[in-house]
């Protein structure tokens, strides 16, 4: 560049004649002079362009596009549960219960999100999330992604799941394949526990289509003839009563060997004729109806919560119709029958070729002797400070963390048991979401009201499924002398907490316990949780307000150590996301939910990666966040964990420039859980926040069970690279703390 500057300034001097030694020399100053400015101005342009690019437009973080739909990406997740039932790597008893779970959660799916859907669309009261789909536009693809997974479901039942079976010595004996010894046992069983509890129905004006339970097995059946009173409508209805299995075993002595199955609707079908006697079937085909299962009323309006909800847990049954499953051989004509009856359209129905009912097989594990085919059996482990001391003593001294179902639950229910037996203890208190009513949780609480202590139970009504079983546990308690509280009507108490007060040495001493998951001992060996047990103060204290703002009235209380929906989680974490923002390509964000679906989280997200924080999330589940969007949130990654047990831990790490914070909560990243439920989150410190970086580590190491989201939507299961190291988190915490 000075080279071509020099030569201008010599040819200018050319042109303009001779100078004087004096002249030339004051040119040629001049003229370094310029070619240093130039030089400047040129390199300065230079950096201007390395550092300061053309200011393109703002990226509109709320734009529609950046965003998956929550009902289908909750589809994706079930889509990957059914995946498992082709996983040989999986015992085939399991692969056959992933395929029923599959059925289970689409069930909820479409007696909650579907009915939601449908209901919206019915009333007018159309509303679109950040993903801006109109609900008739969701509609349509649930019904392209389910029928088509349904169809792949019964396909993979019939051409893999029951030939393997076969192999295992266990059969499935449809009617053509019923010896006469057989027959005449299942005539026998027909006729004596059958028959006595199912009450044919005949349609005629006399006898309208009946109101048929929500999930209950139902045959539609043509018949020909005239009855006793001369009626011959041609169609009748049987109802399978819920008190008959679906699954038979038969007999051993009348079998060559092995498990020997059938289904009640292969009873019903082979002997519907006795139901109808002088008249002819001439067709009878098994249905099932889905309907709209969500409990809803007007909150300002309840005056007794456990009186409203018990009324409505009965209309539940008799909900609005959303899906027809049917027989694939049903004739149409019938199919259109039962659709205008349901008042449904053909986007709801359902062919399938096997029985409509597929949770109920179920049962098939306590009908035939299947270890070899079921995982391992394993004990969770258990440290030998809480089988040789005072469970208080060990809390005194340090704080405990567990991680279920890797470790066992039974310190948590000794911390209760001992807590109800011990005379230094005054008081206890504790929330309940899902437990059941014959626990050892209950059982504890049960016997600390009936020996005089002061015991407290939030208990949520509105725990979904388990209403009834919650209106149950409340009387059961109640009736020990235990104060039980609702909650708050508009907030669902989601948070799981127990607090023990005990007097020592003249003082009062508060333990906590904190959890992810719920206070069932069924639960804690199929989900992983974790459970943080502390006696300390400041965290008692934060238990006790808490407790304090659900039973009694109050302004919010500021709390030390936790944070709780709704009033300060949702803010904490927008916080601390934007914290590691400002460390840029220094921040370190890990986050292990099972449900990622709330905006402003989302946006606070992409607006990370942009500074380039490197973001790691572990979302089982529903998932509205985009990875991998150039200019967005290409520094996002997403995965998913499947295995053998249900990943239910949130954990939060943020790196902080090497003074990480690691939190642990009952709340995933939804709305629901940051802006309408009561929920806690609680740091950890030391040696266990590093124990729970150590196992998020070890999930994103996951190459046998993690799936990887991509920008589309779609998922794909990480595999191990050629010499690479298989590494499966759930199985490598299970040779860690279980023996």
């Amino acid at each position: 560049m000075s080279e071509q500057i020099e030569e201008q300034g010599t040819e200018q001097v050319a042109e303009q004649g001779a100078l004087s030694d004096t002249e030339q020399a004051q040119l040629a100053e001049l003229i370094t002079d310029a070619n240093e400015a130039s030089i400047a101005l040129v390199e300065s342009r230079e950096a201007i362009a390395v550092t300061e690019p053309v200011e393109e437009p703002p990226l509109d973080l709320k734009a529609p596009e950046l965003y998956i739909n929550r009902e289908l990406s909750h589809l994706q997740f079930n889509i990957r549960v059914l995946e498992q039932a082709l996983d040989e790597t999986h015992p085939l008893m399991e692969r056959l219960m992933f395929l029923l779970i599959f059925s289970s959660n689409l069930d909820e799916f479409f007696e909650i999100r579907v009915a939601e859907l449908m209901a919206q669309l019915k009333y007018g009261r159309e509303s679109v999330g950040p993903d801006a789909m109109h609900p008739q536009v969701v509609m349509n693809r649930i019904g392209e992604i389910c029928s088509a997974q349904v169809e792949r479901q019964y396909k993979i039942l019939n051409e893999t799941i029951f030939p393997q079976l076969e192999k295992e010595n266990i059969h499935f004996k449809r009617r053509r394949d019923w010896t006469d010894e057989q027959k005449e046992w299942i005539r026998v069983f027909f006729e004596e526990k059958v028959q006595p509890v199912v009450s044919p129905i005949g349609l005629d004006p006399s006898h309208p289509f009946p109101r048929l339970v929500n999930k209950s097995l139902n045959f539609i059946v043509e018949l020909d003839g005239k009855d006793a009173f001369g009626r011959e409508s041609g169609l009748a209805i049987i109802p399978a009563p819920r008190s008959l299995p679906r699954l038979i075993r038969l007999p051993d002595e009348l079998c060559d060997g092995g498990d020997n199955l059938i289904f009640l609707s292969s009873v019903i079908h082979e002997y519907a004729d006795e139901l109808f006697p002088g008249m002819t079937v001439e067709g009878c085909y098994q249905f099932r109806i889905t309907r709209n299962a969500d409990l809803t009323f007007d909150s300002e309006e309840v005056e007794d919560l456990a009186r409203t909800l018990l009324g409505e847990l009965h209309s539940r049954k008799y909900g609005a119709a959303v899906r027809l499953e049917v027989d694939q051989r049903t004739p149409e004509v019938l199919i259109r029958f039962l659709l205008r009856e349901f008042n449904l359209d053909e986007a709801h129905t359902y062919r399938v070729d096997g029985p409509v009912n597929l949770t109920r097989m179920m049962a098939l594990r306590d009908l035939v002797d299947c270890k070899d085919l079921c995982w391992k059996p394993f004990t969770p482990g258990m440290s030998g400070r809480y089988k040789q001391k005072n469970i208080f003593d060990v809390l005194r001294h340090k704080d405990q963390l567990l991680h279920h179902p890797f470790q066992s639950f039974s310190p948590v229910v000794d911390l209760l048991r001992q807590a109800a037996k011990d005379p230094k203890v005054l008081a206890i208190k504790q929330t309940l979401y899902r437990t059941g009513v014959n626990s050892d949780i209950v059982d504890a609480l049960v016997d600390a009201a009936r020996s005089g202590k002061e015991v407290t139970v939030v208990i949520e009504l509105r725990a979904r499924f388990d209403e009834e079983s919650n209106l149950q546990l409340a009387g059961r308690l109640q009736e020990a002398g235990a104060l039980v509280v609702y909650g708050v009507v508009d907030f669902k108490t989601h948070a799981k907490m127990m607090l023990v007060v005990r007097r020592e040495d003249n003082q009062l001493v508060r333990y906590a316990h904190l959890g992810t998951g719920n206070y069932h001992s069924g639960t804690a060996r199929l989900y992983t949780d974790y459970s943080y047990m502390t006696s300390d103060a400041d965290v008692g204290e934060d238990v006790h307000k808490i407790f304090h703002q659900l039973t009694g009235m109050g302004k919010i209380l500021r709390l030390k150590k936790l944070h709780n929906a709704p009033f300060t989680l949702h803010a904490k974490m927008l916080e601390m996301i934007d914290r590691e923002a400002k460390h840029g390509k220094n921040g370190h964000i890990i986050i292990k939910i099972n449900g990622l679906t709330e905006p402003q989280l989302i946006r606070a997200l992409y607006q990370a990666s942009q500074r380039g924080v490197k973001i790691e999330l572990i979302v089982r589940g529903m998932c509205r966040l985009r990875p991998g969007i150039k200019g967005i949130s290409e520094n996002i990654s997403v995965r998913s964990i499947i295995g053998r047990f249900l990943e239910h831990t949130r954990v939060f790490y943020f790196g902080n420039k090497g003074k990480p914070d690691v939190l642990c909560a009952s709340a995933d990243w939804m709305e629901r859980n940051m802006l309408n439920r009561v929920e806690t989150c609680f740091p950890l410190t030391g040696k266990l926040a590093d124990r729970v970086k150590s196992d998020l580590d070890l999930y994103l190491a996951d190459n046998c069970r993690s799936w990887t989201l991509h920008s589309d939507g779609s998922y794909t299961l990480n595999k191990p690279e050629e010499g690479e190291e298989a590494v499966s988190a759930q199985e490598a915490l299970l040779r860690q703390f279980s023996s």
